[in-house]
């Protein structure tokens, strides 16, 4: 590209940027806190999720100027050999700096060169990205070891309380009539997700439009799979239908009419590439056994799935799983499901152990659903020797269950998420019963 040109996108992105309203997010102080260290630091997401926020508010806090967004159609011919002209540009228009700010940096083929040599010259460089196997490629072949990699999802409830000007501490859970103001404003999340563009402007037909643009931009035009847009869009609403059930790419195969289960795999990846959705395994310590079980899949958000399925959009249980299973994913937990003889939602596997077990069931006021979700949270804390688990459910009252050796906590899902944190939360106790390998919080 030529330099004037490259220097009239940086001019004109700077003048003509949008600074929307910053709802401070939960990991904010951790991206701020990488400022001084050394390494690349690369935060990931789905589109509109608000990466480039977050590093806007970042930007502003340490006053850099250094900064663009290549997701832009003027930068189209931008090659890695621009790199050295941009960097020209910057030090013309702002002066000599030490700290880059790329959005999107992706689309530039290459782009992994120019960020090293930055880093090698004691530079510091942020980054943005939509994909996360352009991302793992560059980064696992030429910035080993120099960068550290935190995703960012969309709003969890406390960031939605945060935008919606609600204040929570500890105590307001026990507080009446501030607990009905939480669980009010949990339906309403329960609802509409946590995309922070749907939820400032209410606007359902936004969703939509955000969900046929990552299909075509990030997954149709990049792999080149322009007459398979119908199966694309298919597949992706089965999966966002059968969320939180198994499936296999057999099954799936059959079901869409496709010759292989390996295109069916694929397909599947660019979902997972792009954000729109995550799988987990069956849990087994042994790598082949889970490949070859059945997966799961779940949403990136709750709202976006409802505007694309209408079936997920009636059924509360699965929302509320969905709901669980991101802000597990947020709290920076690798999770997989659990099936025996019975069933378990969510297993936490952390420093080579099973850590934590997690149920989800939207009611227990039946006996049978009582006995059952019990029974699967049961067998997973006996199979991984936890003394303590976890039983999320909509607004049952949070009690405590004592059977078998082992104590499960009950607690309504928006209190849970209220409380941040890992494992049972601020007032799960340590079970002085001890033993077991599970973490005791």
């Amino acid at each position: 590209m030529d330099k004037s040109a490259i220097k009239e996108v940086v001019l004109d992105q700077h003048a003509n940027h949008r600074e929307d309203a910053y709802i401070e997010r939960d990991n904010y102080e951790e991206i701020a806190s990488h400022f001084d260290n050394p390494f690349v630091v690369i935060l990931s997401g789905m589109r509109r999720v608000g990466k480039s926020t977050v590093f806007e508010a970042v930007r502003k806090r340490f006053r850099v100027h250094y900064w663009i967004n290549f997701d832009d159609e003027r930068l189209l011919g931008f090659g890695v050999d621009d790199f050295a002209k941009l960097y020209d540009v910057f030090l013309e228009l702002y002066g000599a700096g030490w700290v880059f700010f790329f959005d999107e940096i992706q689309v530039v083929h290459g782009w992994e060169r120019f960020v090293r040599r930055l880093h090698n010259e004691w530079k510091k460089v942020f980054i943005t990205g939509s994909n996360a196997d352009l991302l793992s490629i560059e980064l696992g072949t030429h910035l080993t070891g120099r960068y550290v990699q935190i995703e960012m999802y969309p709003f969890s409830f406390r960031e939605y309380l945060r935008f919606k000007n609600i204040t929570v501490d500890a105590n307001d859970v026990f507080l009446k009539e501030k607990r009905a103001v939480i669980k009010n404003h949990f339906d309403a999340y329960l609802e509409t997700g946590g995309m922070p563009e749907y939820i400032k402007t209410g606007e359902r037909g936004y969703l939509k439009t955000l969900y046929d643009s990552i299909i075509y931009k990030d997954i149709i035009v990049r792999y080149g799979l322009v007459k398979t847009e119908k199966i694309l869009k298919g597949l992706l609403q089965w999966l966002y239908s059968n969320t939180a059930k198994e499936y296999s790419y057999n099954n799936l195969k059959n079901i869409l009419w496709l010759s292989n289960a390996i295109t069916v795999k694929e397909y599947v990846q660019f979902f997972e590439n792009s954000y729109l959705l995550f799988s987990i395994n069956r849990f087994d310590y042994s790598l082949r056994k889970q490949l070859l079980y059945p997966k799961k899949a779940y949403s990136i958000d709750i709202g976006f799935s409802s505007s694309v399925s209408l079936e997920f959009s009636k059924n509360l249980g699965q929302k509320l799983e969905n709901l669980v299973f991101l802000e597990l994913k947020r709290r920076g937990k690798e999770i997989f499901y659990h099936r025996g003889k019975k069933e378990c939602d969510f297993v936490v596997y952390e420093w080579g152990i099973v850590t934590e077990v997690y149920q989800v069931s939207y009611a227990l006021s039946k006996a049978e659903t009582r006995e059952r979700e019990i029974g699967g949270i049961l067998e997973a804390m006996g199979a991984y020797g936890l003394k303590n688990g976890t039983i999320l459910t909509y607004d049952d009252t949070e009690e405590y269950v004592e059977v078998d050796g082992g104590r499960i906590r009950i607690v309504p899902v928006w209190r849970w998420c209220v409380e941040g944190g890992g494992g049972g939360g601020l007032w799960f106790e340590a079970w002085k019963g001890g033993g077991g390998r599970g973490k005791m919080l």
